[in-house]
């Protein structure tokens, strides 16, 4: 079993989604603070970042934002946090949320979040991280991930294992659980962005 005491959270930052969305959010970040464990996220106050932000903040939890200075200019950055760091590119914002997290729990979310749960699952098959990378298909959002990871393997672009780089679980109260039946990573290289 890994210790784990920052997670870092990849989900979206609009708030015009579905309410099972906006409640897995304010689910997740509350169980996170209750568990001890810190909330690391993209550090904005809008959309589901806000929500999971503010759950943990309001259960007593410690929460580090990582926000590009381009988004903090734009106001959209999360000042109520026990941390918020303004970075200076998108690639410096994913490589201070990977280095502070122990594992990454993506929620439902646009691009963004699957440009950071890709980058997560890429490091990993290529050695440069262990470690656990959990999807939490709320209403059956990340469905169509998993066919077209099957996908990708079935036509020969990636070999069966990547299908174990990530584990679904079907709500955000089997996080924790999740997080609880992980290994011990194996590798501990630290990847860096150039």
């Amino acid at each position: 079993m890994v210790s784990i005491k920052r997670v870092c959270v990849y989900c979206g930052s609009s708030d015009r989604v579905d309410a099972a969305y906006r409640d897995a959010a304010v689910r997740l970040g509350t169980l996170l603070a209750e568990a001890g464990i810190e909330l690391v996220y993209g550090g904005g106050r809008i959309g589901l970042m806000g929500l999971v932000a503010n759950a943990a903040l309001a259960s007593g939890g410690r929460v580090t934002g990582i926000i590009p200075a381009h988004l903090h200019d734009a106001e959209v950055g999360h000042h109520g946090v026990s941390q918020l760091m303004v970075v200076g590119s998108m690639h410096e914002r994913k490589q201070r949320m990977f280095e502070m997290s122990d594992a990454f729990v993506s929620l439902p979310g646009g691009l963004g979040t699957l440009d950071e749960t890709f980058e997560m699952l890429t490091w990993k098959q290529l050695s440069l991280h262990d470690k656990p990378v959990i999807v939490v298909d709320v209403a059956g959002y990340w469905a169509p991930l998993q066919q077209l990871v099957e996908h990708v393997v079935a036509k020969g672009f990636a070999g069966a294992a990547s299908l174990g780089l990530y584990r679904i679980v079907p709500s955000v109260e089997d996080v924790l659980p999740a997080l609880a039946e992980s290994r011990e990573p194996a590798v501990s290289p630290q990847p860096r962005l150039v």
